[in-house]
């Protein structure tokens, strides 16, 4: 017997070619399937390692361009902070009353006594062309200039310097205009996990900031004009259109809207609304597919002609 006639061992003993094919044509075919199997099965480990090591590659380069942008946006915010001077300021004969209560009793006669802030818009567009205005939310980080251009996308992975950075910054809708003069005025930023731009306005979400009434106002410092912002909702919804609208077609279809918007809060600000009511939205990420929503009422506002 030829040794070429020898192709298989199995328990140490070698089989004749032409005894497996009589005798054991069901084990030549077992044996071969398994030798198949096993090979299937390695490069299926193999397919999976890869997958685990581009994935792991891939998260700690996220973990290092986030990094990067944090750093790049700390490094803007100081020297916004090292050229703007946020100065509190008395009211005077430029101050107007928006939207006054009859009632004596209503938290609204508790906030207007809050100080406007007054900041040089025209030194931060010297800047930024694009500076609108700055925006100050009472216990959150939120203190910071916004922006404004001709869309709602180059903000979102654009620092105030312009330069990429997937931090973005704060940008009022591209829809509104510049001077508030809208009914539905809209302010978006990211949510941070370092609680930089919007990151830290979760925190009206918590029973402990709502029960600090000193918390519930916005102000504003805009080129021509100061205002003071009495929040009125704060909520988070799936994703939608609805509270971001900014065109009415009648004062019922407004009313109903910010009846709506009331309606959805977590808490009750004992805010009475008019369709004479401008208000301010800020918009944020709460999850991938929710929001932060933040609505406020325009309750103060003063002319900055007497400081210029």
């Amino acid at each position: 017997m030829d040794i070429d006639d020898l192709i298989n061992k199995e328990d140490n003993l070698y089989i004749p070619k032409h005894s497996q094919t009589l005798m054991n044509k069901k084990n030549k075919r077992v044996v071969i399937v398994k030798r198949k199997r096993r090979g299937v099965k390695n490069t299926w480990v193999i397919v999976l390692l890869c997958i685990f090591v581009i994935v792991i590659i891939y998260s700690l380069l996220k973990i290092y361009m986030w990094n990067v942008d944090n750093n790049r946006t700390t490094d803007i915010t100081k020297k916004i902070e090292k050229i703007t001077d946020i100065k509190e300021i008395e009211d005077n004969s430029f101050t107007e009353l928006v939207g006054v209560e009859d009632d004596q009793d209503n938290p609204y006669w508790y906030y207007i006594t809050f100080p406007l802030i007054d900041v040089d818009i025209r030194e931060l567009k010297s800047q930024n062309s694009d500076t609108v205005g700055w925006i100050n939310v009472n216990n959150t980080n939120v203190n910071y200039p916004f922006v404004h251009t001709s869309d709602n996308d180059f903000y979102l992975n654009h620092s105030f310097d312009k330069s990429y950075n997937e931090a973005g910054w704060l940008f009022l809708d591209f829809r509104n205009d510049t001077n508030f003069s809208d009914r539905n005025n809209i302010i978006y930023a990211h949510s941070r996990l370092d609680k930089t731009m919007f990151g830290s306005l979760s925190k009206v979400l918590k029973s402990d900031w709502y029960n600090n009434k000193d918390n519930h106002i916005i102000r504003l410092s805009l080129e021509n004009e100061n205002t003071l912002w009495q929040i009125f909702s704060v909520y988070t919804i799936k994703s939608e259109t609805y509270y971001i609208t900014t065109n009415f077609n009648s004062d019922s279809e407004y009313l109903d809207f910010l009846d709506t918007i009331k309606n959805r809060s977590l808490y009750d600000f004992n805010v009475n609304l008019s369709k004479d009511d401008k208000i301010l939205t800020l918009s944020t990420c709460y999850s991938d597919t929710e929001r932060t929503v933040v609505h406020a009422r325009l309750i103060k506002k003063s002319s900055k002609k007497i400081l210029n």
